[in-house]
């Protein structure tokens, strides 16, 4: 299927987790402060590349990613999806596979930061992070790059209608 590029949008993909991996909240927000710029009472949803929201012990913190990317480079290295998985994900959290391991799960963008919450305050998850968009430009460098995109990293609209009509090409 083929859209105009400007009859796309593209939302944020979210990440929930199970589990501190072995950390107390606070804990793992001493950590995160360890490594990065960490700020109170932040919003929901980040307003710029680079800019993490994580939602913890019923509040959010803005996480400031640190700049030049990821150690993979190339169109992916600045993508806010593979950021996250390089810098926190697998070195604090011992997430090395997000297509394998089941300590994570994926909250497409139409279910907002409210989905986030609710997981975490219900108690099935331990932590939420709200991602940036990738922007249809960065999609399309990876494209062009013959790159493939990090797992669960962009939710399109709008969505295909499926079970009416299937045409193999």
């Amino acid at each position: 299927m083929a859209f105009p590029a400007g009859q796309v949008s593209i939302l944020p993909y979210n990440r929930v987790v199970k589990d501190l991996n072995g950390r107390a909240p606070e804990e793992f927000l001493a950590a995160l402060k360890e490594k990065f710029s960490v700020t109170e009472d932040a919003s929901p949803s980040p307003r710029r590349k680079g800019e993490v929201s994580v939602y913890l012990a019923g509040r959010w913190y803005g996480l400031l990613m640190p700049p030049g990317g990821v150690s993979t480079g190339g169109a992916i290295g600045s993508l806010d999806a593979a950021l996250l998985q390089e810098k926190v994900l697998e070195p604090l959290l011992g997430i090395r596979d997000i297509r394998a391991d089941k300590r994570i799960d994926f909250v497409g963008g139409i279910r907002g930061t409210a989905e986030l919450e609710r997981r975490v305050r219900s108690g099935e998850m331990a932590i939420a992070f709200s991602l940036c968009p990738t922007t249809l430009e960065q999609l399309m460098a990876v494209a062009d790059a013959g790159q493939i995109m990090p797992p669960k990293s962009t939710w399109f609209e709008p969505k295909l209608r499926s079970g009416l009509f299937v045409h193999t090409l």
